[in-house]
């Protein structure tokens, strides 16, 4: 049994008539969990069941009947507030297009909201049959966010010993550098995959040589290899051809396997040239301090990595060289410096610079949580006090900004209402607020989604308010309205003023 590896403190959304929305988390697979307080939709005065400990419980994994595999999921509908009848009226076929159509670095407040409905345990589609359809598209979604131990969680409580399955799963162990599990498995039950590739390696992995030396010999005479994959398993078999064989060229599309077996033979493949996934290979301690920050970066954009860990590869020792990450790593550093020697000088000199530096790379929601509630604790110059009130209002403690400011001015009163989910409309200048106050004034569902609520689908309803919401932001304001309101209208209010708030400062700051 594997107990799973991350942990979500509560992913609580739900509809005005079962459930309203809760303290959902940042992703926390690693070491740290950060809470967001979420606001109490209006007309919800009850409170939902909430979970006595923030502690990922133990699951136990077992295979399930193909067709309940699609249900399963790491969030319980006790600690979500989602009805088991999320899923259950909507076609899957539907479901899976409105899934592959999640952007691949979402807005902030949709990232979560993505990973509360990817997670979640509900019902599976009443036309799911037997093909794991939807559950391996909930996988693949969290795959390109590059969240791989809970799509890996994800199999494994399904069942992976099930050739639908089984390759994704061993594919997801090879980028953690964890595949013994999933090897043991194949090699007790060599039909779960179908690669002679994965036969081979596995079969060298758990130690009979020679057995996957025959395989090996029988595969390519049956030319059940790529050319690619011949060669390199060749080596892995042999390594002392390594100093004598030309290496393959590198595919178009990179397997995990494949990209094992490249660093098996000396050579391992930059992981910045490939999906978002294969940046949790750099995290296994085995490569260089530059190319671990910046894999962890690329994780921070999705959530994928927590910021904490971030933070901790940024401050692990100083850089020896300057340009690109490395600025980045000093910024922070003279930040934190800054923080810590309550500075409000150097606070104001370090702050914009370390900003500008980390938003430039899609990391301003990891710049957030780390650093909002420490640059609220000083008094800072006007410049830098701005520039800490828009920084707090892209955390998840947006709605302490309220009082930050002496005097705000017209755009930053709008800021301000829109904490509190009372944007006015009075002080909407741009197409922009003007939506979003719209959005906030309304009291039905956007006429894209009514049908859906209408008719039970409330999950395929959520994603695509929230997909409308991606597409509206530097766009049709209708379209933003109509996604806001949906969005409050199924009690997801703190996911709609962060969402709304992250659209009007990413714009400017």
């Amino acid at each position: 049994m594997r107990p799973v590896k991350a942990a979500f403190l509560g992913a609580f959304v739900g509809t005005a008539t079962f459930a309203q929305q809760q303290p959902l988390s940042a992703i926390d697979w690693l070491d740290e969990l950060v809470a967001v307080p979420i606001a109490q939709p209006a007309g919800q005065p009850r409170e939902p069941d909430i979970a006595d400990s923030a502690a990922a419980p133990s699951v136990d994994v077992m295979p399930l009947e193909t067709a309940s595999a699609d249900a399963v999921g790491l969030l319980p509908s006790s600690t979500t507030g989602l009805p088991t009848s999320l899923w259950t009226v909507s076609h899957t076929s539907d479901l899976t297009e409105a899934l592959s159509r999640i952007p691949a670095e979402p807005l902030p407040a949709l990232q979560a909201l993505y990973y509360t409905l990817l997670l979640t345990e509900a019902d599976a589609p009443a036309d799911a049959g037997t093909s794991t359809r939807f559950l391996t598209a909930r996988v693949d979604a969290l795959i390109e966010f590059g969240a791989i131990d809970p799509a890996r969680a994800l199999i494994e409580r399904a069942g992976p010993q099930t050739p639908a399955l089984f390759d994704t799963w061993l594919d997801l162990a090879l980028l953690t550098g964890d595949e013994d599990e999933a090897c043991k498995s194949l090699r007790q039950a060599p039909a779960l995959s179908k690669s002679y590739a994965a036969r081979i390696y596995c079969t060298a992995r758990n130690g009979d040589w020679p057995t996957a030396a025959l395989t090996y010999e029988t595969a390519v005479g049956l030319d059940s290899l790529s050319e690619t994959d011949a060669v390199l398993l060749g080596l892995f078999l042999d390594p002392e051809m390594i100093e004598v064989t030309a290496l393959p060229t590198p595919p178009r599309e990179m397997t995990p396997l494949t990209f094992r077996l490249f660093e098996a033979a000396g050579s391992p493949y930059p992981t910045n040239r490939l999906p978002r996934a294969f940046a949790m290979a750099d995290l296994r301690d085995t490569a260089g301090w530059r190319t671990e920050i910046e894999a962890a970066e690329r994780l921070s954009r999705t959530s994928a990595l927590p910021a904490n860990r971030l933070l901790g590869l940024y401050t692990d020792r100083k850089p020896a060289a300057s340009g690109g990450v490395w600025d980045r790593v000093r910024a922070v550093q003279a930040l934190e410096a800054a923080l810590d020697a309550n500075a409000p000088d150097k606070i104001a000199n370090s702050l914009p610079r370390a900003w500008k530096l980390m938003r430039s790379r899609g990391l301003y929601t990891s710049f957030a949580q780390l650093f909002a509630n420490p640059l609220r604790a000083h008094e800072l110059p006007p410049g830098a006090q701005a520039l800490s009130f828009a920084i707090t209002l892209l955390s998840e403690d947006y709605e302490q900004a309220r009082d930050m400011l002496a005097t705000p001015d017209r755009e930053q009163e709008f800021l301000i209402g829109l904490t509190m989910g009372i944007p006015d409309l009075a002080k909407a200048r741009t197409g922009q607020e003007q939506a979003i106050a719209r959005g906030f004034d309304a009291s039905r569902p956007g006429r894209d989604q009514a049908a859906l609520i209408r008719d039970g689908k409330i999950g395929e309803a959520i994603l695509r308010a929230a997909n409308q919401l991606e597409r509206a932001r530097d766009g049709n304001p209708r379209l933003l309205a109509d996604a806001l309101a949906t969005l409050r209208f199924l009690g997801l209010e703190d996911t709609a003023r962060r969402a709304a708030l992250q659209v009007l400062i990413l714009g400017k700051t």
